[in-house]
């Protein structure tokens, strides 16, 4: 009976999810079973990343991180809204979680290249109701960085246009973050770092924010060894 059920369920499962689950099962895991066995206990990350819901851009792979490294949340275009705005009581209690049970060292909000959200946020009109269009009134929440990059580049346009407000989105957000309960709290005790940092998915290459000079830099890459 039971086997039979167990069947008639995995013939419910999308092909992708069954074969990637089976194939941890019979090799990532037993490797990694006394780690898996740990983290039951409880999970004690030091790091917070804050990321796009886009399926190309995977902080855990990024990082080349092991379970329970990490505390990712994700939502489309890595907005962090203000603390009154849309959204804000999901994504305020899971830093009230991060910074006040986890007490994470770093949070990083990280944005990517070619953002369907960014896109999405450049062809929006000001003015317009958009509460009938899901992704457009999330991204209302992206309209002052849109406004500073008009004011700041009017000439920009195209892909220019598209990753300055990639960058400045991810200010805006990181500037939103620090209003956040108990994140003030943590940075004046010098307890938590806020970061920023973006990735371009076609070059695998990382970004990161330097907080003196507000550009983003290339964070430099170490050779492989010999084979």
């Amino acid at each position: 009976m039971t086997q039979g059920l167990a069947e008639q369920v995995a013939g419910t499962i999308p092909s992708r999810l069954l074969g990637g689950y089976q194939h941890f099962r019979a090799d990532r895991y037993p490797s990694q079973a006394r780690l898996y066995h740990d983290l039951a206990a409880g999970q004690r990350p030091d790091l917070m990343v804050i990321a796009c819901a886009d399926s190309r851009v995977d902080p855990a792979t990024i990082f080349s991180a092991r379970p329970g490294e990490l505390f990712i949340l994700r939502n489309v275009a890595n907005l962090v809204p203000s603390p009154s705005g849309r959204g804000s009581r999901s994504l305020g209690a899971a830093l009230a979680f991060a910074v006040g049970t986890l007490c994470v060292s770093d949070i990083v909000v990280m944005g990517h290249g070619g953002c369907g959200g960014i896109a999405a946020c450049l062809q929006m009109h000001d003015g317009v109701d958009h509460s009938a269009d899901h992704v457009a009134e999330w991204m209302q929440e992206a309209l002052p960085a849109r406004h500073e990059v008009d004011r700041m580049h009017p000439g920009a346009g195209g892909d220019a246009r598209q990753r300055l407000l990639e960058h400045v989105a991810i200010i805006h957000s990181l500037a939103n973050l620090a209003a956040y309960p108990p994140v003030p709290t943590a940075l004046a005790a010098g307890r938590l770092r806020l970061h920023g940092a973006w990735f371009s998915i076609g070059e695998g290459l990382l970004e990161w924010l330097d907080e003196e000079s507000g550009r983003f830099v290339p964070v430099p890459e170490v050779a492989a060894g010999p084979a």
